[in-house]
């Protein structure tokens, strides 16, 4: 019993600390420094409805835009998720044979076209915003295409979009971000 009381307090200041002080601490100071990312790098359109974030990707399918990484999870954000599937997985040859094999198809290219290996393979969370320079050079003909603009005109929109990973990241394009810039332009 000696010992039950001052434990019971330490628990206590240390759930009042850790469990409200802390985090309410972090939360203000966050929305003060970096009030975008603190909620949640909305993406607005023109009307200033709230459109996307920049951090979780959605399903494309219109030729109109860049499209993200495939997702194990259909970029639902509660089961959000990888496949968990080896790379000696029959089902995961099925599965990348049929993306690369729709790619293909979707972009008119010949069957020994190399694809991104990022627009083959799903990321871990399932919900990647982020491709490759590779992914979206190789989407580029096909956006311009659809858009009736010249491919110059989408790989400048491209560049503007560009995050540079860097010392140990990779370099990325935020499709979010760059699909919401597509839908600005002027029609083709």
């Amino acid at each position: 019993m000696k010992w039950t009381f001052p434990n019971l307090r330490l628990f206590l200041a240390l759930a009042v600390i850790t469990g409200g002080i802390y985090p309410l601490a972090v939360t203000l100071v966050s929305l003060v420094l970096f009030p975008h990312q603190a909620h949640g790098s909305l993406i607005r359109n023109e009307r200033g409805e709230v459109i996307a974030s920049e951090l979780i990707a959605q399903p494309f399918t219109s030729a109109r835009y860049f499209w993200p990484r495939p997702s194990a999870g259909d970029y639902a954000t509660m089961p959000s998720g990888a496949s968990n599937l080896s790379w000696t997985s029959g089902e995961l040859v099925k599965t990348v044979a049929e993306r690369r094999a729709a790619l293909l198809k979707a972009h008119n290219l010949p069957e020994e076209t190399p694809v991104p290996a990022d627009m083959l393979f799903a990321s871990g969370s399932g919900l990647e915003s982020f491709i490759s320079p590779e992914a979206a050079e190789f989407q580029l003909n096909r956006v311009a295409a659809a858009r009736g603009l010249p491919p110059e005109k989408i790989r400048e929109l491209v560049a503007e979009h560009f995050v540079r990973g860097g010392i140990l990241g990779e370099n990325v394009i935020n499709v979010m971000t760059l699909n919401a810039a597509l839908d600005k332009l002027p029609r083709g």
